[in-house]
């Protein structure tokens, strides 16, 4: 009887370790099943509310947006100098504006920011005109090369405000406009210099120092040096018969000459 026993034993082990085994494959093909029920629920959802689906997709993209257009002022409109951040001046970052008057204090300028269609409208906090005081970086403006500015720049014309300094309630830039018909701009400073309606000048708010102040020095100085040797505007030279008529004009004895004819 033993024996027989003995020899039962192993069976009766197999099949406690074939139902085992079993167990276990269920168990884990129970635990395969239940993601993957879990994403066909998903799945079915977003099938059957794709229309929710995508307006809170939409949602989350404007909000996003929204959050970064506000932490970058990337859409903010600048009514005054003391609105930009000090971030942006030591970047030097190019502004976009309108040009609405130039008086003897500088350029009015008015701040365009960039526009996106539905986050614009719903930041926009000021709709009216504001203007800003912009001045030439580096330059002295002459009568002539206000009249000329006057005529060259005009408020349907974008301006492109690069920033250097901020003085109080005054800017000051490298300002660029995109000529007529092409496709590149061309700095405002330099064209001034170049035609020689203006005097180079120390660039304001600026270390004499930085590199900043230097390059930007080498680059005016060249262009009003172009004008001297051309002999444009502050530069031009009268003629020969002019020089001498006005020596003529300045000699004591012609001066004598010509009292003594009017008496007679």
């Amino acid at each position: 009887m033993r024996r027989e026993n003995d020899n039962n034993m192993p069976e009766s082990s197999r099949e406690t370790e074939t139902e085992g085994e079993m167990t276990i494959r269920q168990q884990r093909e129970q635990g395969n099943q239940a993601p993957h029920n879990v994403v066909s629920l998903i799945s079915q959802f977003a099938d059957d509310n794709l229309t929710l689906v995508r307006n809170i997709s939409t949602g989350l993209a404007v909000a996003g947006v929204i959050v970064i257009a506000r932490s970058i002022k990337l859409i903010t409109k600048f009514q005054a100098a003391s609105e930009i951040p000090a971030r942006f001046i030591e970047r030097n970052v190019s502004l976009r504006g309108k040009v609405h008057s130039i008086t003897e204090r500088g350029l009015e300028v008015e701040h365009i920011p960039i526009h996106l269609p539905v986050v614009s409208s719903l930041l926009m906090k000021h709709k009216g005109v504001c203007t800003m005081v912009v001045h030439l970086a580096g330059v002295e403006l002459t009568p002539e090369g206000r009249e000329w500015l006057q005529k060259n720049m005009t408020p349907s014309q974008t301006v492109w405000l690069k920033l250097i300094s901020r003085e109080n309630d005054m800017l000051h830039c490298l300002v660029s406009q995109s000529r007529q018909g092409l496709m590149w701009s061309y700095c405002m400073n330099e064209e001034v210099l170049r035609l020689g309606l203006a005097r180079t000048a120390p660039v304001v708010g600026v270390q004499p120092d930085s590199r900043l102040y230097w390059r930007l020095h080498k680059r005016l100085h060249r262009a009003e040096v172009k004008a001297e040797k051309k002999g444009r505007g502050l530069w031009k030279q009268d003629s020969l018969w002019e020089r001498a008529s006005k020596a003529l004009r300045d000699n004591a004895l012609f001066r004598l000459m010509r009292k003594i004819f009017k008496r007679t």
